[in-house]
């Protein structure tokens, strides 16, 4: 597996040359659309990208967990947590890549 990670600088140079926006336009995309996500996703909506997948919140209840090493029981508060859920394109595509 590759250690190479998608950054959002990665991300404003391929709008840079696939778009043919300025540099300075192409970060300040990026940006606003990962902030229109994010805003979406703290009011509780969904954000779905067609042929990509959809990122939810969904909110986790209170329980008790253990801790592995002692083996002690330890309060879990109440949390909301983001979840991924790939399309059935993404996940055929990611498969097919694994098989080269």
């Amino acid at each position: 597996m590759g250690d190479k990670t998608l950054t959002r600088m990665d991300l404003s140079e391929a709008v840079f040359r696939e778009v043919g926006l300025s540099r300075n336009e192409s970060a300040q995309l990026v940006e606003r659309m990962l902030e229109h996500m994010s805003d979406a996703l703290v009011r509780g909506e969904q954000v779905k990208i067609s042929s990509f997948g959809t990122f939810s919140v969904r909110e986790k209840s209170a329980r008790v967990g253990r801790n592995p090493k002692t083996g002690e029981e330890v309060p879990i508060q109440p949390r909301r947590v983001l979840t991924f859920r790939p399309s059935h394109l993404m996940k055929d595509r990611v498969a097919a890549g694994n098989k080269k």
